[in-house]
């Protein structure tokens, strides 16, 4: 096994264990009746990108992109 080969490898298995924490993290996306009231405008919702959870999605979608792009390439290399 080469030595590019066992660097992505590690690198692959750190990103699928930080998405399966990250995924775990997150908060469901029913907010339960605060929807059917149209409660869900709130300071916090209007901002998500700026909070935790956004930044939680954010992480989510490059740790994703990166999880497809590795394993790609790792089959490329067997």
């Amino acid at each position: 096994m080469s030595g590019l080969k066992i660097f992505i490898s590690v690198i692959f298995v750190i990103i699928s264990i930080a998405l399966s924490a990250i995924i775990l993290m997150q908060e469901g996306k029913s907010s339960g009746l605060g929807t059917v009231a149209g409660m869900a405008d709130t300071y916090w919702g209007k901002n998500k990108g700026r909070s935790m959870e956004g930044a939680l999605e954010k992480f989510t979608k490059f740790a994703a992109v990166a999880f497809m792009v590795l394993a790609l390439v790792l089959n490329i290399l067997n």
